[in-house]
C-alpha cells in the first residue's frame, strides 16, 4: 500500500467517528467521547509500540541498539494532541460547529505547509496549493451546507489555536521519525502522554454513560479503528510525504463522515453540501494522483479528530458541541 493510500484509508478511518457517536448513547458528551478515545487509543498504541519493540530487538540483535525518543519531543507532542482536542471543543462551543470545524480543519493544511517549509525547507508546490483550496472550499460548503453558522472572534481563535496545534503536532512527530524512531513508537508516545493529560477532562465529564454496554462499545470501537487502526496505517504513509500534502489529504474526513451520514444515519444533505462535496473529492484525486518526488520526507500526523468535527452535517450536532 503506497503512503498515500494509508494516509487516505487512515483519513476514512477517522471519518466514521462521528457516525459511531451518533449510534451511540445520546447523553454521551463529545469532549469526554474525545477524552475517552484518546486515553484508550493512546493505550493500545502504546502496546502496538511494546509489540513492535521486541520484534525490532529480535531483527537487530546484538549488532542494533534500539533508541528510544527523547522524553521532552514525547511530552511536547502529547501536549499538543491533548491541546488540539480542548481547543477544537472551546471553540466550536462559542462559534459553533459549522465555523469552527472549518476553521480548524481548513487552518490544518495551511499552518502544516507553513511549518514544514520553516523546518524543512520544503516548497509543497503549487499543485498542492490548487488541491488545498478546493478541498478546504469543499469542506466550508460541506459544512455550509449541514449546520447554520455563527461567529464569535474568540471562537476563530480557539479553532485557529486548534489547526496551529495540530501542525505543531506534525511536525514533532516528523521529527522524531527522522531521527530514526519507528512509527509505532512515535503514535504510542504522543497518543499515551495525551491521553494521560486528558484524563482529568474524562473524569470530570464523563456520564453514566460511559458504563453502559452501549456507552463502552462505543468508546472501544473509537479507540480501535478511528484512532489505533488508523495512525498505525497513517505512520506507514506518513515518511515520504511533505506535510502540506498530507495535511491536504486528511481533508477525506469530513468527506466519509457525509457519505456514511446520508447512508447509515439517513441524512439528506442539499446542494450546496453535495457541491462541496465533489470539490473536496476534486482536490484529493488531484494530489493522491501526484508522482512521487525524492527529497519529500516531512509528513503530516493528523491528531485524533475531536468527534463533532466528524458529523459536521448532521443538525442535532451544534447544539450537543455547546453542551
Amino acid at each position: 500500500m503506497g503512503p498515500r493510500l494509508c494516509v487516505l484509508v487512515a483519513a476514512v478511518c477517522f471519518g466514521t467517528t462521528g457516525t459511531a457517536q451518533a449510534l451511540g448513547p445520546d447523553d454521551a458528551r463529545a469532549v469526554a467521547v474525545g477524552s475517552g478515545r484518546i486515553a484508550l487509543g493512546g493505550a493500545l498504541l502504546a502496546g502496538v509500540a511494546v509489540l513492535a519493540g521486541r520484534r525490532a530487538r529480535t531483527e537487530a540483535g546484538r549488532a542494533g541498539v534500539v533508541r528510544r525518543p527523547r522524553a521532552a519531543m514525547v511530552l511536547l507532542a502529547g501536549a499538543c494532541v491533548a491541546a488540539y482536542q480542548l481547543c477544537f471543543f472551546a471553540a466550536v462551543q462559542k462559534t459553533g460547529v459549522a465555523v469552527g470545524t472549518v476553521v480548524a480543519i481548513g487552518s490544518g493544511p495551511a499552518f502544516a505547509g507553513a511549518l514544514g517549509w520553516l523546518v524543512a525547507r520544503e516548497n509543497p508546490g503549487a499543485r498542492w496549493a490548487l488541491a488545498t483550496v478546493l478541498a478546504a472550499a469543499g469542506v466550508t460548503l460541506l459544512v455550509a451546507g449541514g449546520s447554520a453558522a455563527s461567529v464569535s472572534s474568540l471562537g476563530i481563535a480557539l479553532a485557529l489555536g486548534a489547526g496551529a496545534g495540530y501542525a505543531s503536532y506534525t511536525v514533532i512527530s516528523k521529527q522524531l521519525l527522522r531521527a530514526g524512531h519507528s512509527p509505532e513508537v512515535v503514535m504510542a508516545g504522543a497518543f499515551a502522554t495525551g491521553g494521560l493529560l486528558l484524563l482529568p477532562v474524562l473524569i470530570a465529564t464523563a456520564g453514566p454513560w460511559l458504563l453502559t454496554a452501549g456507552g463502552l462499545a462505543m468508546v472501544v470501537f473509537l479507540a480501535v479503528i478511528p484512532t489505533a487502526l488508523a495512525y498505525v496505517l497513517f505512520a506507514r504513509g506518513l515518511r515520504e510525504l511533505t506535510a502540506g500534502e498530507t495535511a491536504t489529504l486528511t481533508l477525506a474526513e469530513p468527506l466519509t463522515a457525509a457519505a456514511l451520514g446520508a447512508v447509515v444515519l439517513g441524512e439528506r444533505p442539499g446542494l450546496v453540501a453535495v457541491a462541496g462535496a465533489g470539490l473536496v473529492l476534486t482536490g484529493l484525486l488531484a494530489l493522491a494522483g501526484r508522482p512521487g518526488r525524492a527529497g519529500l520526507v516531512v509528513a503530516v500526523v493528523e491528531p485524533a479528530r475531536p468527534d463533532a468535527t466528524a458529523r459536521v452535517n448532521r443538525p442535532a450536532a451544534a447544539g450537543e458541541a455547546r453542551s
